[in-house]
């Protein structure tokens, strides 16, 4: 159950500064993009931009006729109680988007194994992550339940086929 007063804190808190640095945590074969990234409110008004950032409470909808043309979405997470990043980001890979997600602001260790199930593929934190934790977290559970964007086979279906 969300607590509105939680949630006013967190749509009131002040976002990460733009990012225009490539992500320091990358699950992706491709080059880093590199160039810089335009609010969603910019974006929109039709700005010759690759990459645009979510901040929260912005639809991630908005950006689904523009997909051909973006090689990177930020989704800004400024508080890391603030789940609705995770909800964008399964908007756009449902609708079959191919290029980076990255997860920027108050990303926490224990939050990467969700975040790549339902599409991030790089992360920029606010705080650096030790990358033998990171692995740690990520090896924990080796199986999952339920279908979701990171293509993993759920248990039931390696049982049953």
């Amino acid at each position: 159950m969300v607590d509105n007063q939680d949630q006013q804190a967190v749509a009131g808190a002040p976002s990460p500064a733009l990012d225009d640095s490539p992500a320091r945590l990358r699950f992706r074969d491709d080059a880093p993009f590199e160039s810089p990234i335009a609010p969603l409110a910019d974006f929109l008004a039709g700005g010759n931009f690759a990459a645009v950032r979510i901040e929260p409470g912005e639809d991630a909808r908005d950006l689904l006729p523009h997909l051909g043309r973006l090689k990177l979405v930020e989704i800004a997470f400024p508080k890391f109680r603030d789940g609705r990043g995770y909800s964008s980001a399964a908007v756009l890979r449902q609708a079959g988007f191919t290029g980076e997600i990255r997860a920027a602001g108050d990303v926490l260790v224990d939050q990467l194994g969700f975040m790549r199930r339902v599409g991030f593929d790089s992360f920029a934190p606010n705080k650096p992550l030790d990358l033998k934790v990171v692995q740690a977290t990520l090896d924990r559970y080796p199986y999952v339940y339920m279908k979701a964007a990171d293509g993993r086979a759920p248990v039931w279906a390696l049982r049953h086929g």
